[in-house]
C-alpha cells in the first residue's frame, strides 16, 4: 500500500471486527458459573471453559505454521489478511452454531469443543488483523493504531456482558440462566459473525491487503514447536490425573515443570549462534523468541489479575464480598484496559501538540465515566471506584514520560505494574484492591507495543511470527492455573507473586528489544 494513501476509512472498518470480539469473547464468562452449577463440577473441571478456548489458539497457530511450512506458501498471505479475517468469522460462526446442537444435547463436552471451534476463528481472525493493522499506516505509529483497535475491542469486551445479561437475562445475576436462554444467546451470535463476515467482504474500504506470499520451510522451528506441543498434552494429562487424585503437590509440581519447560523451549532459538533463517523461519530474530515470551507472560498476567480477583475479594482481608456483589470491581478492571487503550490512540488522530496534552488528560476520565455508567445501570454500586480516579493520573504520567515512544512506554507501564501488584501484595482493603485493578490500566498498551516490536524487520516473514506471537496467548491457559495452586499451597493473596515475575520479564523484554532492533538497523 501506498506511503501517502489515507488509510483512516481503511482502519475504522477494520476495527469493527474488534469491538465483536471483545462483545462476543466476553459473553464466555456466563459459562463459568453457569456450567459449574448445572453441571456439578469442581472449580478446577469449570475453568476448562478458558482452557479450552485459550489452548484453541496455540493450536490454531500452530496449524497456519505447519501448513506454510509444508506448503512454503503462507495461507494468510495466500488468502489476504481481509480474506482470512473473513474465513475466521465463519469458523467462529460454525461454532456458534455448534454450541446451539451441544446446548440442546446437554453435554458439557461438547460445549468445550464449540468454545475451541469459536476461538480457532478468532485465532485466525487475530493472527491477520493485527498485522493488517499495522501495515495501514506509517510504521512508527504501529502501536497507536493497535491500541485504537485494543481500546475497541475493550469497549466491546466492557459492553457485552452488560447488554447480554440486560437483554437475556434481566440483571446481571447469573441464577435465572437456564439452556433456552444460552441458546437464544448463541442464535444471536451467529448471526452477527455471519452479518460482520458479509460486512467486511464486500466492504470497499478495506483492501485484501497481501504481503510476499513465499515462505521458506522452517524445519529446527518446526521440530522445537512439535516438542512444546508434546510437553503441554502430556504435562495438561499428568496434571489433571494428579488433580483427580487430590495430589496438590504432584500436580502442582507438574504445572510448575510445565511452565520451566515452555520457558526454556521457547528461549532455545536465542540462545544459539549462526542461525540461519532457512533452518529457523521467523525465530531466526532474537525479538520473536523474546517477543514470544512476553505474549506469554502478558496475556498470562491479565487473565489470572481477574480470573482470581473473585476468590480474593471473598477474604476477611478485602471485605468478604461475595461473587453477588464484586461485579462492579471486575468491571472496573475490564473497563480499566479500556481506558488505557483509549489514551493509548490518541496519537493515531495526530493531534496538535496542545489538543493532545488536552485530550490526555480528557479522554482516559470519558472512558472512566462510561465504566461507571454502565456498572450503575446494571446495578451495581459505584462508590467505592470514584476514587480510583486517583490511579488513572498515574496512568497519564505514564503516557506523558513515554513520549509515544513503544519501548519507553513498555518498560515505564512494566515497571508501574510490578510496582502495583508488590504493593497489593505487601498490603490489605480498597487501596490494594487499586493497586490490582491498576494491573488493567498498565498492562492495556502492552500487547500493541509487545507485538508490534516483535514483527519488526520481519518482512516476508511477518505473518509466521505473528503466529508465533498468537501461539502465546498460551499463557491465559497456563498463568492462572500456577496462580491458582500456588493458592491452594498457600493462599490467595500471596498467589499473586506470579504477576511480578510476568511484569519483570516484560519489563526484560523492553529493554532488551532496543538493542536487539538497532543491531538491525531498526527505527523503534
Amino acid at each position: 500500500m501506498k506511503e501517502n494513501q489515507n488509510h483512516m476509512p481503511a482502519l475504522l472498518t477494520l476495527i469493527t471486527v474488534f469491538f465483536f470480539w471483545g462483545f462476543i469473547a466476553a459473553s464466555n464468562g456466563v459459562f463459568i458459573p453457569f456450567c459449574k452449577e448445572y453441571f456439578n463440577l469442581s472449580q478446577f473441571q469449570s475453568q476448562l471453559i478458558d482452557s479450552a478456548f485459550y489452548g484453541a489458539y496455540y493450536f490454531g497457530a500452530l496449524f497456519l505454521y505447519f501448513y506454510s511450512s509444508r506448503k512454503n506458501q503462507d495461507l494468510i498471505n495466500q488468502w489476504g489478511y481481509k480474506k482470512s479475517i473473513v474465513y475466521g468469522l465463519l469458523i467462529s460462526g460454525f461454532g456458534s452454531i455448534f454450541m446451539i446442537y451441544a446446548i440442546k444435547m446437554g453435554s458439557f463436552n461438547l460445549i468445550l469443543l464449540s468454545l475451541f471451534v469459536i476461538a480457532l476463528g478468532f485465532c485466525l481472525q487475530q493472527t491477520s488483523a493485527n498485522p493488517f493493522v499495522i501495515t495501514l499506516g506509517p510504521k512508527e505509529t504501529s502501536s497507536h493504531r493497535l491500541n485504537l483497535a485494543g481500546g475497541i475491542n475493550s469497549l466491546g469486551t466492557t459492553l457485552g456482558p452488560i447488554v447480554l445479561s440486560l437483554l437475556l437475562f434481566g440483571g446481571i445475576s447469573t441464577s435465572s440462566i437456564d439452556f433456552k436462554n444460552i441458546n437464544y444467546l448463541y442464535i444471536l451470535v451467529s448471526i452477527l459473525f455471519l452479518v460482520v463476515a458479509l460486512f467486511l467482504n464486500y466492504s470497499k474500504n478495506l483492501p485484501n491487503t497481501k504481503n510476499s506470499s513465499k515462505v521458506e520451510s522452517s524445519p529446527k522451528a518446526s521440530r522445537l514447536l512439535t516438542k512444546l506441543t508434546w510437553i503441554i498434552i502430556l504435562f495438561s494429562f499428568l496434571s489433571i490425573l494428579n488433580i483427580i487424585a487430590n495430589d496438590i503437590i504432584l500436580s502442582s509440581l507438574s504445572l510448575l515443570i510445565l511452565l520451566i519447560l515452555i520457558i526454556y523451549i521457547i528461549t532455545t532459538p536465542y540462545f544459539i549462534k549462526n542461525k540461519t533463517i532457512k533452518d529457523w523461519g521467523a525465530m531466526k530474530y532474537p525479538q520473536v523468541t523474546l517477543g514470544m515470551l512476553a505474549i506469554f507472560s502478558y496475556v498470562g498476567v491479565e487473565v489470572t489479575i481477574q480470573s482470581n480477583l473473585g476468590a480474593l475479594l471473598k477474604t476477611p482481608d478485602f471485605g468478604s464480598i461475595n461473587e453477588a456483589n464484586n461485579s462492579h470491581f471486575i468491571a472496573m478492571y475490564w473497563g480499566s484496559l479500556m481506558i488505557g487503550r483509549w489514551l493509548g490512540a490518541i496519537s493515531v488522530f495526530n493531534p496538535s501538540k496542545l489538543l493532545k496534552h488536552i485530550l490526555y488528560i480528557l479522554v482516559p476520565y470519558v472512558a472512566f465515566l462510561i465504566v461507571l455508567f454502565f456498572i450503575n445501570i446494571r446495578g451495581s454500586e459505584i462508590e467505592s471506584l470514584k476514587l480510583f480516579s486517583i490511579c488513572i493520573i498515574i496512568q497519564i504520567l505514564g503516557f506523558l514520560l513515554g513520549k509515544d515512544k513503544p519501548i519507553k512506554t513498555l518498560f515505564i507501564f512494566s515497571c508501574l505494574a510490578t510496582i502495583s501488584m508488590i504493593y497489593g501484595i505487601c498490603n490489605t482493603g480498597l487501596v490494594s484492591i487499586y493497586a490490582f485493578l491498576c494491573g488493567g490500566l498498565f498492562c492495556s498498551i502492552m500487547w500493541p507495543c509487545i507485538f508490534s516490536l516483535s514483527i519488526a524487520g520481519l518482512k516476508k516473514y511477518t505473518s509466521q511470527g505473528s503466529s508465533f506471537l498468537i501461539m502465546m496467548i498460551l499463557g491465559g491457559a497456563i498463568i492462572p492455573p500456577i496462580q491458582g495452586k500456588i493458592a491452594d499451597l498457600f493462599n490467595i493473596h500471596f498467589s499473586y507473586i506470579i504477576t511480578i515475575f510476568c511484569f519483570i520479564y516484560i519489563a526484560f523484554f523492553a529493554l532488551k528489544i532496543k538493542n536487539i532492533l538497532q543491531q538491525q538497523n531498526i527505527n523503534a
